[in-house]
């Protein structure tokens, strides 16, 4: 410090040489991209209307008589949401909302293509019109949600809640073996998907408040330290509050991804690993205990381990079998749009098993890409996480970002025999109301953070001039050189 403060004023740091202050450098103003985001959107259009087409060609012969429609409809949902985020989130990720846009699309074309081999219960409008809302949703979280941190106020009543939509469809009938739906005047929709995005801002909120306690408090036994146990509480009570979802709603998938999301968010808000390999062992004691005792996610285990074992026993092959058939039809270049048989899969073909069409059509390449998309969304949540400067938003965007990743990993893993099978839907992919709206939320909100993380700070006010007001060194200001002091 002596040395700044000694000799002439230009030899000084941040000095001009005429001994004025420097001007701060002007905030680097990153691109809008929305120009580029309006490209990206127009093809992401077009290669669902083609996708819509060639099902069309491949199946009749002839060009859908939807096809227009399909293609100006998808293309207004385009535009709108394309407005919005041009309004209210200029600085936005470009890439977020083309990417959520083709795989909507995507998902209306495989399901119009399974629908055409199952006439009698037609999915692709009532999806059509489920998309419609999201992109509604996605429309009113940009557009009136102006700053994300509001959300950290209302933390505890977003985990009530979130319990409320867990516990309300165990009150209902299972259907196909779970209990996850609530069914009223013949519409059905999963309460659960909602409430991860609430257990995802309570998460946050808790991590942000809590992380230096869970990473520099505590007792240390051998190798790992352990938190207080105030601070402990709430992770074995949402440890066994997954348990428990599983017990009561024989949901596997549900409890990993809760559960999942927890660990991530723990492990980015302390940066210890050794919490994720809690996590992998708290996960997997659960599991495996509850596999042993519901018969529902019992079967399913088996099923996992011995997939072939229907057809030895003369039954018929099972749901996995003709998911494994359908993606070696496939090969690696597909049989082509409209041209496959998964729809022998049965009830879950739209579902649970949609994979199983883009596998055996679009082949691996098309896999392959498909996946390359959700990588992309992943990896530009985690990015506006990053970038943000609180704790909260950091974590947030992270977990939103985790729980896309979640549910691709664990859908997928079902599907090709990673790990035992789910009735979770792929994200914008698969048929399912619920689903597609929550995601279409959980863009929205990432968009907004990519806003906050990239908009450019305030310009700060340019330093007066001497002589003018408020200058300590300008004429007219007390202790100026050459006036006498008061």
């Amino acid at each position: 410090m002596a040395a700044w403060t000694a000799g002439p004023p230009s030899d000084r740091p941040g000095s001009h040489p005429d001994g004025l202050p420097e001007a701060l450098p002007p905030p680097v103003r990153l691109p809008r991209r929305r120009g580029t985001e309006l490209v990206l959107l127009a093809g992401a259009v077009l290669i669902s209307v083609y996708g819509y087409i060639e099902v069309g060609l491949a199946t009749d012969g002839t060009v859908p008589a939807g096809a227009a429609g399909y293609g100006a409809g998808l293309g207004l949902l385009a535009l709108l949401a394309h407005a919005a985020v041009r309004l209210r989130a200029p600085y936005a990720d470009p890439l977020l909302l083309p990417i959520a846009v083709l795989l909507n699309g995507l998902g209306l074309v495989m399901i119009y293509r399974l629908d055409l081999a199952t006439p009698a219960d037609e999915a692709a409008p009532t999806q059509l019109i489920w998309s419609a809302l999201g992109v509604g949703f996605f429309i009113a979280v940009v557009l009136f949600l102006r700053d994300h941190r509001v959300l950290q106020r209302y933390a505890y009543l977003s985990v009530a809640a979130a319990l409320v939509l867990l516990i309300v469809p165990i009150f209902f009938p299972a259907i196909n073996g779970a209990k996850i739906w609530i069914r009223v005047a013949g519409l059905s929709f999963q309460p659960g998907e909602f409430a991860k995005i609430l257990l995802a801002v309570f998460f946050a909120s808790y991590l942000a408040v809590n992380r230096h306690a869970l990473a520099y408090t505590g007792r240390r036994i051998w190798k790992f330290q352990f938190p207080t146990g105030r601070v402990l509480g709430p992770i074995l009570t949402i440890w066994l509050a997954s348990v428990g979802v599983l017990v009561l709603e024989r949901d596997l998938g549900t409890s990993l991804l809760f559960f999942g999301l927890f660990v991530v968010l723990l492990y980015v808000a302390t940066g210890r690993t050794g919490w994720i390999a809690v996590g992998l062992l708290l996960a997997a004691a659960g599991a495996v205990t509850v596999g042993s005792l519901e018969p529902h996610v019992h079967r399913r285990v088996q099923d996992w381990l011995h997939p072939f074992a229907s057809i030895d026993a003369g039954e018929g092959a099972s749901q996995l079998a003709q998911t494994y058939f359908a993606f070696a039809s496939g090969g690696v270049l597909g049989t082509g749009l409209g041209q496959g048989d998964s729809v022998l899969i049965g009830f879950a073909a739209k579902s649970d098993f949609i994979l199983a069409t883009a596998g055996e059509e679009l082949g691996l390449t098309g896999l392959f890409a498909i996946f390359l998309l959700y990588t992309l969304l992943v990896e530009r949540g985690l990015r506006a996480g990053l970038a943000q400067r609180n704790p909260f938003g950091r974590l947030l965007a992270v977990g939103l970002a985790s729980i896309v990743a979640l549910q691709v990993f664990v859908i997928a893993g079902g599907v090709m025999g990673l790990i035992p099978l789910t009735g979770m839907a792929m994200p914008f992919l698969a048929q399912g109301g619920s689903s597609v709206v929550t995601n279409w939320i959980i863009v929205a909100l990432l968009i907004r953070m990519s806003d906050t993380a990239r908009r450019p700070a305030p310009t700060p006010a340019a330093p007066e001039g001497p002589g003018e007001p408020g200058d300590p060194a300008g004429p007219g200001s007390p202790g100026a050189p050459g006036e006498a002091r008061p």
